[in-house]
């Protein structure tokens, strides 16, 4: 039947009206989909918020908006999402959640990205991280994460950026990371990561940013496929243990900026290929062992600002291409074996600010077109073989601030043309063969704060101008022929800290005006012929440290004043025509370390006050003067002292008192008149021979201990397997003991302690284990490494343990480890030192031993550190360089005193075997900058 007309003219209305009927209903299950789905996510990220065990609340700038009841987190803090009302971005930075990573991140469908930065996140990176597909960024860097990164990390394919850096990671990288083809910056370093890098990051085409350094068990190669990120423009490995040559394939990297591979165990030679990375700006490649000579193609680097080649084994001449690199700001090449001589193309370069060629085998002259380099702020030479003058025409380079030229054999005056660098702070000529007197015009300069020309052959005298280089602070003219009086416009240098004359031909009296120097710390002035009175104007100096005027004709008597230099820890007045009675006031010197009056013409009695010094461990040497009276009883007090001479005196009595220094390591009483008086016959034999009883046992007390170990150790080694096995002794090998303090325990209690539970530590010259002793002590014991060098000494091998027995036994500083001794054999060579409970100065920063340092803290130690780095290289005769200077070998005592340690490659400056770096490797990771002593070594170090 037909429809009725009505309904045929109604239908298209109808339709219309179902029509947006439906698309309506549509709409509200759409709105009620994305509503339930926007309650979920909030569900989720709340529950993470409160996922904590711990008992502490949620930070409030997330508790305080982060609400469950809201049907839509997109207005909560750090939180953003898409139109549609979905989660696409998390940004939570510098917040303490102390959270573990978000559980179930998956279901957060539209999240694009995950920066979670430096907000104390813990736990692992869950598998599902994977699902996360429409991820482009993943951020979790400065956390405490843990775990291995997942394998599924490869699923995300539109990743962009992966930030995983500044945790504690484990485990290889995944090779499925190659998966990640948009990946852009992928940054792993500074974890735990192991394994080697995987050849699949060479399918990374887009691939700009590589950062895995700072993972110190890293190894294996480079891999050749590197060369497939053709956008890569930093490539960052340093600090681990990445090793064998660098590939050729670097070189079609034609994007590359920043080439960081310092601190690895690379060798072979530096690719010429290198020369094709036209963009480059940055290649650090120091403390390796890289081999061959420079190649010529790194001229072709046209942007190149930093080439950093210090510490390898490099070889052969400085190419001159290398002078064509006309943005090169700094050139470092120092400690590496280069040789020929310094090119004169090096002039062209008008950017170079800082030219480092110390310690090399460079010969020739320093060429005049250097002057060319008009940008110079820094120019070391030292530790070389060049010859000739020093070039006139460096007086131009009005830029320059620090030039060291030490421990080379340059020849001829000092130019006074030097005047002309205006902006010189630091002069180094030490060392060398120059001659002439010093030239007035230096001191014109009035940034100069140090001027250090120790051993040369300068003559004439110290020029009264020295008077208007007001800003120096540490002038050292030492061991020089430098002749007529000390002039009294020294007294104008107020900020002066460290004067040291000694070893010259000055005659006169010491000036009154050096008092004015009120901020002297050390003062130098033995071995020459300085004649009058001590001037008591030195008593003002209250911030002297070490003050030394033996070896002169001083006479008179010794100024009662001095007791008010209480910050005095040496004071040596040997070898004069001093005479009096030695004044009690010098007990008041609280700090002193070292009291030397030797071979003098002082008189009179001991004075008890002498006695009462706590800090007087060191050594007391009243020899050769005409001392009487009786050795006073207090002297009992010194249980710390290790070096005691009375000799050559007219003391008498008896030395049942000397019985109690039990820590006296050397003891020289001869020459005197001790007969045991006012005792009766009877008790007076006794008493008398029991005093020389305990004077043999305390002086031959050391032999008897190392003989005893000795035998022990020769039984014991019966039964042990050899040390390159992992074990100690051996069948043939006898123990030598040498103690540098009083000690209570034998060598088998060492050596049973020698486990790798025990190990707290590994340096580059060898492992450190605690001992727990017999008695209750515990101690640190430093096992060296093996080496070759007491069978050959011709091997080049520096000897780690000679050096660290020969600098640790001489020296004594609050803040430089205590010595206790060391025993070796044939095949092992043990140290011992006090133990520090609170470990280095690195695992604290670190936090490793669950120890914070507040700032004022770590102030005291940075301070302590510097003042013993200042010890070893100004007061120690000869100076001493550590090289090794890090947070690590700083160590933290109860009070957070630091204590400098490792000493195993130190260098000591006037020692022929150790005048030159050797073959081996000096320093660790990271630390060494180049120079030595009286550079910017321990600086560069001591700022890291």
């Amino acid at each position: 039947m037909p429809m009725p007309r009505q309904f045929l003219n109604a239908t298209p209305f109808l339709f219309r009206r179902y029509f947006r009927c439906y698309f309506l209903f549509l709409h509200f299950l759409s709105l009620t989909s994305t509503t339930t789905s926007a309650n979920n996510e909030a569900l989720v990220l709340f529950s993470w918020l409160h996922s904590s065990s711990s008992s502490s609340p949620p930070p409030s700038s997330l508790s305080n908006n982060w609400n469950p009841q809201h049907t839509n987190p997109c207005n909560w803090s750090h939180i953003t999402c898409s139109s549609d009302g979905f989660v696409t971005d998390i940004n939570i930075q510098f917040i303490q959640l102390a959270l573990p990573f978000p559980s179930n991140l998956s279901s957060l469908k539209f999240l694009q990205t995950l920066t979670i930065s430096a907000a104390n996140l813990t736990g692992i990176i869950p598998p599902d991280i994977g699902d996360c597909v429409s991820l482009t960024k993943l951020d979790v860097s400065s956390n405490s994460l843990v775990g291995t990164i997942p394998a599924t990390i490869g699923n995300l394919k539109n990743l962009e950026e992966l930030i995983l850096n500044s945790n504690q990671l484990t485990g290889k990288i995944p090779p499925e990371i190659g998966g990640c083809v948009r990946l852009i910056n992928l940054a792993l370093f500074d974890n735990k990561l192991t394994g080697t890098i995987p050849a699949e990051i060479g399918a990374l085409s887009s691939l700009e940013t590589l950062r895995a350094g700072g993972n110190q068990d890293l190894a294996g190669k480079i891999p050749d496929e590197i060369g497939g990120c053709t956008n890569l423009q930093v490539l960052g490995l340093a600090d681990t243990k990445i090793s064998g040559g660098l590939p050729s394939s670097l070189g079609k990297l034609k994007n590359l900026q920043v080439l960081s591979l310092y601190t690895t165990m690379l060798s072979g030679e530096i690719p010429p290929e290198i020369g094709n990375c036209s963009e480059l700006v940055d290649l650090y490649l120091y403390e390796n062992s890289l081999s061959g000579s420079l190649p010529r193609e790194l001229g072709n680097l046209q942007k190149l600002e930093k080439l950093l080649l210090w510490q390898n084994n490099l070889v052969g001449p400085i190419p001159e291409e290398i002078g064509t690199c006309k943005s090169l700001v700094i050139l470092d090449l120092s400690l590496n074996f280069l040789s020929g001589t310094i090119p004169g193309s090096l002039g062209n370069l008008k950017n170079l600010e800082e030219l480092m060629l110390s310690s090399n085998n460079i010969s020739g002259s320093i060429p005049a077109v250097l002057s060319n380099a008009t940008s110079l702020v820094q120019f070391q030479i030292d530790s070389n073989q060049i010859s000739g003058s020093i070039p006139q025409e460096l007086g131009f380079l009005d830029h320059l601030q620090v030039f060291f030229a030490w421990d080379n054999k340059l020849q001829g005056n000092i130019p006074a043309a030097l005047s002309g660098c205006k902006s010189l702070q630091a002069l180094d000529l030490s060392r060398n063969s120059l001659t002439g007197s010093l030239p007035s015009t230096i001191f014109q300069l009035r940034n100069l704060t140090k001027l250090l020309l120790i051993f040369n052959d300068v003559s004439g005298s110290i020029p009264p101008e020295i008077g208007n280089c007001t800003s120096l602070i540490r002038l050292r003219l030492v061991g020089n022929k430098i002749s007529g009086q000390i002039p009294q416009e020294i007294g104008f240098l107020t900020k002066l800290s460290f004067l040291d004359l000694s070893n010259n031909h000055l005659s006169g009296v010491v000036p009154n005006e050096i008092g004015n120097c009120r901020e002297l710390q050390m003062l130098n002035l033995a071995g020459n012929s300085l004649v009058g009175n001590l001037p008591i104007s030195l008593s003002s100096l209250a911030k002297l440290e070490v003050f030394d005027l033996s070896m002169n004709q001083i006479n008179g008597q010794i100024p009662v004043d001095f007791g008010q230099l209480f910050s005095l820890n040496r004071l040596l007045l040997s070898s004069n025509s001093l005479s009096g009675q030695i004044p009690s006031a010098l007990g008041r010197c609280s700090r002193l370390q070292l009291l030397d009056l030797s071979r003098n013409q002082l008189s009179g009695s001991i004075p008890v006050e002498i006695f009462e010094i706590e800090a007087l461990e060191i050594a007391l040497n009243l020899s050769w003067n005409l001392l009487t009276g009786r050795i006073p009883p207090q002297i009992v007090a010194l249980n710390k002292l290790s070096v005691l001479d009375l000799s050559h005196n007219n003391l008498g009595g008896d030395l049942m008192s000397l019985s109690s220094l039990v820590n006296l390591v050397s003891l020289n009483i001869s020459y005197n008149n001790f007969t045991g008086i006012g005792l009766p016959r009877e008790r007076r034999s006794w008493r008398l021979k029991l005093a020389i009883a305990s004077l043999i046992l305390v002086t031959v007390a050391l032999a008897v201990l190392g003989v005893l170990a000795v035998l022990r150790v020769r039984k014991m080694n019966k039964e042990d397997k050899d040390s390159e096995s992992g074990e100690l002794g051996g069948e043939s090998s006898s123990w030598k003991f040498t103690p540098f303090q009083k000690l209570s325990f034998s060598i088998d209690q060492i050596t049973r302690c020698l486990v790798e539970a025990n190990a707290i530590g590994k340096g580059c010259s060898g492992i450190v284990y605690r001992a727990h002793l017999e008695n209750g002590d515990i101690i640190a014991v430093k096992k060296l490494w093996p080496t070759t060098v007491l069978n050959d000494p011709s091997s080049g091998v520096r000897d780690s343990f000679s050096t660290e027995v020969r600098t640790l036994g001489s020296i004594r500083h609050k803040n430089i480890v205590k010595f206790l001794g060391c025993c070796w054999n044939k095949s092992t060579r043990l140290l011992m030192y006090d133990y520090m409970p609170n470990g280095s100065l690195g695992s604290v920063l670190h936090e490793k031993n669950g120890v914070s340092l507040e700032w004022d803290v770590r102030y005291r130690i940075i301070l302590g550190a510097a003042q013993g780095l200042a010890y070893l290289h100004h007061d120690c005769v000869p100076p001493i360089v550590h090289r090794d200077i890090k947070a690590n070998n700083i160590l933290i005592g109860l009070d957070f005193e630091p204590y400098i340690a490792d000493f195993g490659i130190a260098k000591l400056v006037d020692n022929g075997d150790f005048a030159r770096s050797s073959n081996t490797v000096a320093g660790s990771y990271g630390y060494i900058a180049p120079g030595s002593l009286e550079s910017l070594t321990h600086k560069y170090n001591y700022c890291i």
